[in-house]
């Protein structure tokens, strides 16, 4: 049953008051239970001594206030628990957010966009779902046997004692066949995170895959990858469905033995009919909230994971120190310093980067250029505060002393363009107005006029308002690319441009016709660019060449191809690539 509880439940902010003002309830409603099987049971006693009629109306009308009381309170504890529910549902998805943004795209990358995109929409809805069962469940279970068991005792100790020696025996059970199903549903939701990953990288390479003739392949593999999520959700259902009978079995048989006890004594004469009738009535009633707590194993268990995994995200640390830099504009006469910086990923031993040096002034356009897997990604993230580096006081801007580059009054002044824009589900005009929202619909324009969006956009059902990004209108890469293009137009304010690789994913005749749209925005900022197609090259003002992590060479384009280092055989490398 432990695998069903995560501890981290009683953390949530108003989670006290709320398990306060519903274990009230539930208590009241436990009380309702005992008075109905007591005014059932004296009913019944009485119509079987034929009583007069009054002895058995009364209790009955009891019984019926009881019985109706114990539902509406069942109502009142949803109504009461919803709210809370929703908005701590709410507010997890906004903190899930938030938390991804702080960390950057190393996170995504580590974690795979399919998977965060699931977590935040679906997984939430799941927590939802696992907070509306799991709460008034375990608070259930927590009460009501207990004022049943006190009752019992009161009436028989006997009976008492047996129903308060099968309880942990059940409850040891569940434990049991609780270890078994997690690990089912651990695989079963890495399974989950893998066929999302998947989906989603699939479609983004589908136009490729297409033009590759390997769309069928990967068709394929979506197939298996979800035909083995499949059974790995038919495996997990089944340990639900064997532990949800399993516990039936043992709830009807404790019922039973206690029925059969009861009766040798009744025949015996060692109890009366009242107290004995009341006890049975009082047992089913008795297993009855581990009975709900299991009959929505599978939901809670789904729920239970997914609540884990947003709770492993939102633990995730993060860097501190984030407000050390002063306001900042960057300026012509601004500098950026980094000295002997080195990047070493948590789970890996080797650096990533090693000992890294530049010094940077003004407004350049500076390319970093290195064979896949060099380290020009990983460097645009250092650059953008998304990943600290191993030491402090190696990177500075305008001699303030910094241990990363994530401080908000830096961030505040660059634009992320990664190889794969994000959209939102939003209008055009909102996704393009991202950084400023404020803008009005003239300036909205005007930016994506700049982008070249104006053709594209004449042909949208609704122009500027058509709804894009996820379930609605698609998107190909280079309208994408063009789209976060357009938000640098719109903020002229934000001076540092970070391009990771845009043109990675186009073809040729889509690249060169978004070069024209691009080169506009390098003026009057300081660009770092990361790319290893050739042509960009003639574009920069100076190039900071990567090899295995370590910066091998930096220098103006026409410095390094006198040296006839690094950079040339690169270079010799990248035409080749080309022809």
């Amino acid at each position: 049953m432990k695998s069903l509880i995560d501890k981290r439940l009683f953390d949530l902010p108003g989670m006290k008051k709320y398990a306060a003002i519903l274990g009230v309830l539930i208590f009241i409603q436990a009380v309702a239970i005992i008075a109905q099987a007591r005014a059932l049971s004296i009913a019944i006693v009485n119509l079987w001594n034929l009583q007069s009629i009054n002895t058995i109306v009364v209790p009955a009308i009891v019984f019926t206030v009881a019985f109706m009381g114990r539902h509406l309170l069942t109502v009142v504890e949803n109504r009461v628990l919803f709210p809370f529910v929703e908005k701590t549902s709410g507010d997890m998805r906004e903190d899930l957010m938030a938390k991804i943004f702080r960390l950057g795209p190393a996170e995504i990358d580590k974690r795979g966009t399919g998977n965060i995109v699931t977590m935040a929409l679906e997984g939430i809805d799941q927590v939802q779902t696992y907070l509306m069962l799991v709460i008034i469940k375990i608070l259930d279970m927590s009460i009501t046997p207990w004022l049943i068991l006190l009752y019992v005792l009161f009436l028989r100790w006997e009976q008492a004692i047996f129903l308060f020696a099968i309880f942990p025996i059940i409850i040891l059970f569940m434990i049991i066949l609780g270890l078994a199903a997690q690990s089912k549903a651990d695989r079963q939701y890495e399974g989950y995170q893998r066929l999302s990953n998947h989906f989603v990288d699939t479609l983004r390479g589908l136009p490729t895959l297409k033009q590759l003739g390997l769309s069928k392949r990967y068709a394929d593999n979506v197939y298996e990858v979800s035909e083995s999520y499949r059974k790995e959700t038919m495996s997990t259902l089944r340990i639900a469905l064997t532990s949800t009978f399993a516990l039936d079995f043992f709830t009807t048989l404790s019922i039973a033995v206690v029925a059969v006890f009861l009766g040798f004594d009744l025949m015996d004469g060692k109890v009366l009919l009242l107290p004995a009738l009341t006890i049975l009535v009082l047992a089913p009633e008795y297993f009855l909230p581990i009975r709900n707590f299991a009959n929505d194993y599978h939901a809670t268990l789904n729920g239970k994971n997914a609540m884990s995994a947003v709770m492993d995200v939102l633990h995730e640390p993060e860097m501190t120190e984030r407000e050390i830099l002063p306001d900042l504009k960057w300026e012509k006469g601004s500098t950026l310093k980094l000295d002997q910086v080195s990047l070493t990923y948590p789970d890996t031993k080797v650096p990533t980067l090693k000992d890294i040096s530049i010094n940077i002034k003004g407004m350049q356009k500076i390319g970093i250029i290195g064979a896949s897997g060099s380290g020009k990604s990983t460097l645009i993230n250092l650059i953008g505060g998304f990943l600290s580096p191993d030491g402090k006081n190696q990177i500075s801007i305008n001699g303030h002393q910094l241990p990363h580059l994530n401080q908000a009054n830096w961030q505040k002044n660059f634009l992320y363009i990664p190889q794969n824009p994000y959209l939102f589900h939003a209008t055009l005009a909102d996704n393009i107005s991202f950084y400023v929202s404020a803008a009005t619909s003239e300036e909205i324009n005007n930016a994506a006029a700049k982008a070249g969006l104006s053709d594209w956009i004449k042909t949208l059902p609704d122009g500027l308002n058509t709804m894009i990004g996820e379930g609605a209108r698609t998107v190909s890469g280079g309208q994408a690319q063009r789209i976060a293009l357009a938000r640098a137009f719109l903020d002229p304010s934000r001076k540092v441009l970070l391009f990771d690789e845009p043109t990675a994913h186009l073809d040729i005749e889509t690249e060169a016709s978004l070069k024209n749209d691009i080169l506009p925005v390098f003026n009057d900022h300081l660009v770092f660019f990361a790319t290893h197609r050739l042509h960009w090259i003639g574009e920069m003002d100076y190039v900071l060449v990567m090899d295995h992590g370590r910066l091998v060479e930096q220098g103006t384009p026409d410095e390094l191809a006198q040296r006839n280092g690094d950079y040339v055989k690169l270079r010799s490398e990248m035409e080749a690539a080309d022809l």
